[in-house]
């Protein structure tokens, strides 16, 4: 068992409180904080099986689970760990990349099976890789590790970028839809400016599959591209949610230096996101991409910004999906999303939840929060946009994730180490 200080609560009863509630409407001071974990290294993302047993990766550490009765078994350990059941020497971490995004399988009480998205050097040069892993009957290992996705490029060397090192841009979230059954996984461009809408480079790209790795056969990209394609043309994408009454993917997407965006996918869709160089107006970019042009390295007008270097570029392509939101034009880091569902929400039960990390760059408003975005009854518009308030006793971080737990609360890890618990 890994030594952290932790703070856990046995949530099995919480469901059945919280059915017997009121539907209030929600007042966000009155959200009950409890501290899950603390004392980690760069959480990154959790996923829940229904008894409350959490699987939470560090990103340049590993993969644990934390048991309900508090215990934290370490289950498996990147280059350079230890104290985990067991290591792969191929993993590993640098820049923005490690180990990401996890998702349960949704048989897991048969198969067992957990996915986790992370970097590996067994190819060369390097990729992001899902795994496919089988969790011991005691939850205390892993094994039978299968690449079911081995082909996400990875940012090799440093170019002339804001955060231009190694393993830059690699999206990462990792999540099964109730509605279509399907494996969705997002990726990033790389800084590579001809990966966003290449159709075989697997950066920038939503992938819909099956748990198997192949393409979902519903799936409808433009032809030449991989089948594995749901949709294309993004950035980085590191949210990923569905609409609880439809079951439409909504992602949560970083902008360069303006327009952190929400976009309702459309199968075979593309984002409009192109930073080649030499196009729509530009002309040389530093190290062929333009994705921080013009004037990268200061501040400027963020709508200036947007005019040149778009990241939804409708001149380019008319037809690309249209966000819902663009977080008024900044850019803060907008990296997670989920929906609250349940009685005990009130007037939030069905709204999306974005996690947003904080940027602060050229005059740009800070931004780390949490906000609560309502969405009409199809899920195609933006009615509202609240700040959560944080209750006492909980500070504002670099919201990495936010998931929902089967008891109902909202679950946020913080690069700064922490996983919260909000339960309304």
């Amino acid at each position: 068992m890994l030594n952290r200080t932790k703070t856990w609560m046995v949530s099995c009863a919480v469901g059945t409180v919280m059915a017997a509630m009121p539907a209030f409407a929600q007042n966000t001071t009155s959200l009950k904080h409890t501290l899950v974990l603390e004392d980690l290294e760069n959480p990154w993302d959790m996923a829940f099986l229904d008894d409350g047993t959490m699987f939470f990766t560090e990103k340049c550490k590993g993969l644990s689970v934390l048991m309900p009765s508090g215990d934290v078994n370490a289950l498996l350990g990147m280059t350079g760990s230890s104290g985990y059941a067991s290591t792969e020497d191929d993993l590993f971490c640098e820049g923005q990349a490690g180990m990401m995004g996890v998702a349960v399988d949704p048989d897991f009480a048969n198969n067992r099976h957990i996915y986790v998205y992370s970097t590996s050097k067994k190819s060369d040069p390097h990729t992001n890789r899902l795994m496919r892993l089988k969790v011991g009957d005691d939850f205390k290992s892993v094994g039978e590790r299968t690449d079911i996705v081995d082909d996400v490029p990875y940012k090799m060397a440093a170019s002339d970028h804001p955060f231009g090192g190694p393993g830059a841009h690699n999206g990462g979230r990792v999540r099964f839809n109730p509605a279509d059954g399907y494996l969705y996984l997002t990726t990033g461009d790389n800084h590579n400016e001809e990966v966003p809408q290449s159709p075989t480079l697997m950066g920038s790209k939503v992938l819909r599959m099956n748990a198997d790795g192949t393409a979902a056969p519903e799936n409808t990209p433009p032809d030449g591209f991989d089948k594995r394609t749901y949709t294309y043309g993004h950035r980085n994408v590191q949210g990923i949610a569905f609409h609880p009454g439809t079951g439409t993917p909504i992602t949560a997407e970083h902008g360069p230096w303006h327009s952190d965006e929400i976009t309702v996918l459309v199968n075979g869709g593309n984002a409009g996101w192109d930073p080649r160089p030499n196009m729509a107006g530009r002309g040389d970019c530093p190290d062929d991409y333009c994705g921080y042009s013009p004037n990268q390295m200061d501040g400027m007008n963020r709508y200036e910004r947007a005019a040149f270097m778009p990241m939804t570029d409708l001149d380019t392509y008319p037809d690309a999906m249209l966000p819902i939101w663009d977080n008024n034009g900044w850019s803060q880091g907008t990296s997670s999303a989920a929906f609250l569902e349940g009685d005990a929400w009130g007037k939030w039960n069905g709204a999306m939840v974005v996690g947003i990390m904080g940027i602060g760059f050229g005059g740009t408003p800070l931004g780390q929060r949490i906000d609560v975005v309502e969405l009409s009854d199809d899920g195609t518009e933006v009615v509202d946009v609240t700040e959560l308030t944080l209750p006492e006793g909980m500070e504002a971080g670099r919201f990495r994730s936010v998931v929902l737990g089967p008891d109902g609360s909202l679950y946020a890890a913080v690069d700064e180490g922490m996983i919260h618990k909000l339960t309304p």
